[in-house]
This record gives structure tokens, sequence and C-alpha cells, in this order.
């Protein structure tokens, strides 16, 4: 997954304003007049507050315009995610073990402090997952383990929103997780579960847009429709394929799990190519680099057409269809409409059983 994007800041309610944040610390191993800054995660040039030890105390005050995941800098580098709104908060420990501060006082922190241990975990090990199969290949055990891991998540997900359904922690979670499900409609209904509170904040608004956006692409839509040049410098539009099963493929000859998978679309365009069924490879490689993106159409025996404006992750097709990573497809029936998404692995060649025969 791509990096959280920064988001901006819509304006709260008055009543939120009218309260304040008020820290008190005590940790210990804090060099005497050293400075303490709470900053905004999303704008971390900005400074929320700061203040000065004074034996091993420090007292931080400021008005947050809504609950927001922050970050409190102390002396040495070291640092401490908080998730704070308007409230007074207590925080003691030792410095040379930000582990173990402890945090008194804000119902949200309690609850981001759930999430990390329930989740960090998890993601640490898809993460591990993630780099086995991209140095390995994908295969079936290294696969399994990443589907049960997946599974696992989304349980995780439900039983965490269904506890903290008042907490913006839930949105939070929804915001950094949604790509890891492809059912939009589960995406809203979790995050219709959630009461106001939760949602009126930044990851609520966040996840609001994604919704409406990501509703846009899901099964049964029309794709919109695009022009980009091929590998000749000719214009090539995705409607020119009507008539024929498309499988819009982004891709880009620098993402290794693209390279891995690309012996997988190949096998399945030469079974179906004679079947009303094609592929359109759109390529996210990076400026300057078109012989890069030949080479690995070459190498990799990619027959069908490609188009790019090699413009990384700003190629104009991949922004109008929110692609925030790669390998990913869409496979577009005859009518226009959106059949099936991100078909990898075994299931590109059983939908397309499905809707073509493999006799």
């Amino acid at each position: 997954m791509k990096r959280f994007l920064t988001l901006i800041v819509l304006s709260p309610l008055l009543a939120f304003s009218q309260k304040q944040l008020v820290i008190t610390g005590k940790i210990t191993g804090l060099k005497e007049g050293s400075r303490v800054c709470l900053v905004d995660i999303n704008t971390p040039t900005d400074t929320i507050a700061k203040g000065t030890v004074k034996n091993g105390a420090f007292t931080l005050k400021a008005s947050l315009k809504e609950t927001t995941l922050t970050t409190l800098n102390l002396d040495n580098g070291k640092k401490v995610s908080l998730f704070l709104d308007n409230a007074p908060v207590k925080i003691t420990g030792n410095v040379n073990d930000v582990k173990t501060i402890v945090v008194q006082g804000s119902a949200t922190q309690d609850a981001f402090v759930f999430f990390q241990k329930k989740f960090n975990p998890l993601f640490e090990d898809l993460g591990k997952l993630n780099q086995q199969m991209q140095f390995a290949g994908r295969s079936d055990s290294l696969v399994l383990a990443e589907n049960n891991l997946r599974n696992r998540i989304q349980i995780e997900i439900d039983a965490f929103i269904k506890k903290y359904k008042s907490s913006a922690v839930s949105s939070f979670l929804l915001a950094i997780t949604y790509q890891l499900v492809d059912d939009i409609s589960l995406t809203e209904k979790r995050f219709n579960s959630l009461t106001s509170v939760a949602k009126d904040n930044l990851y609520g608004k966040y996840m609001g847009d994604i919704i409406n956006e990501t509703k846009m692409f899901a099964i049964g839509s029309v794709a919109m429709d695009f022009t980009q040049n091929d590998t000749l410098n000719k214009p090539v539009s995705l409607s020119s394929f009507r008539g024929k099963y498309v499988l819009v493929d982004f891709w880009a000859s620098w993402c290794g799990p693209c390279r891995q998978e690309n012996p997988n679309v190949v096998s399945n365009f030469i079974k179906f190519k004679d079947k009303k069924f094609t592929v359109l490879g759109v390529s996210l490689d990076r400026p300057g680099q078109r012989e890069k993106w030949l080479q690995a159409i070459h190498a990799d025996n990619l027959t069908w057409t490609h188009v790019s404006d090699l413009n990384f992750w700003n190629n104009a097709v991949a922004v109008q269809y929110k692609i925030q990573s790669i390998p990913q497809n869409f496979l577009i029936g005859p009518d226009g409409k959106i059949v099936a998404k991100n078909l990898r692995g075994p299931a590109l060649e059983s939908k397309l059983c499905e809707l073509l025969g493999c006799n």
C-alpha cells in the first residue's frame, strides 16, 4: 500500500474547539531545560504545543480543532504517538523506554493503544510476507499464508469497530486498511456502523470521500473511458475495445510483484484471446524510462496493447482510476461495464472460464 496521504483539516464543531487539551507530563530521563513539542502527524511542520522540561516535568496546552493522531517529540529524538482530543491527559514513564510510557485520561488514546497492540503485529507480519513474495515469488504456501493473515485482519477490524464504534480511531483504522478488501460495500457497512462522533474528524471525512469515489468503480458500473498513447505514440481508447472482454492491467517495469504476475496474464491471454478477450496494459513507468518500459514488454512477452504517459504515479489513467498500488486490474465486459477487479493468480483463469468457457 502507498503511504497514507496528508489530508485537509476541515472545520470542527464550535463545541469541540471551546475545550482545551492539557498534557501534564512527568517523564524521567529528560534533560533539564529541553523542549517538548506536540505536532499533528498529518502536518508535522506545524507545532500544536511546546513546553520546557523542569525537574522532569512539563505541561502542554492547546485547542485542537478535532480529534487527531499526534506525535509527542521528546529530547534525544524520542517520540510517542498520541491520539488526542481536547481533554486533560497525564503522561508518565521513562524517556529511555518509550514503549512503557503510560497515558491516562483519554478514551481515544486508550482505543489507540488497543489498536497498536492488536494490529501492529499483524501489519508487520503482512509486510514480511509481501517482502518474501517480492523476492521469492508468489508460491502456493506464501499465498495461502497471506490469505489467512488478510482474513484474520478483517475479523479483527470488525471486532475493533464493534468495540469502539464511537471512537475516531475506528475511522483511522478503516482509512489505513480499506485497500485490504475489494468489497467497497463491506467498507461502507463498517463505516455506517460508526457513530457521528467517530466520523466527525479528518479520517472519517476521508473515508466518506473514498467510499463515494470507490463506488464509481464498483462491479456493474460503467468503466470510465480514457485515451492514452501506445508504444508507437498512437492514441488508444478503452472504448475501442467494446464488444470484447478487456483486462485493464495497471503495472510497471520497476514493479516486482507485477513482473511476477505477468506470466499468469500471458498464459490467460494465449488461452482466451480467440474468445473475444484481450489485455490493455497501463504502465506507471517513470519519466525518461521509456526504454525500460519497452524492454519489460519484450522480456515478459506481453503481446497485447500497451499505453503510458510515463508519469509514474501521476499517470493520467492511474489518477483517473484512483490507483494507489500495483499490480491492479479491472476486467471490463463487452458492454463497457466492470465485471471483476484485481484478478490475480488462479482467480483470473477461473473468472475467464466462467465467462468464456474453458473447452
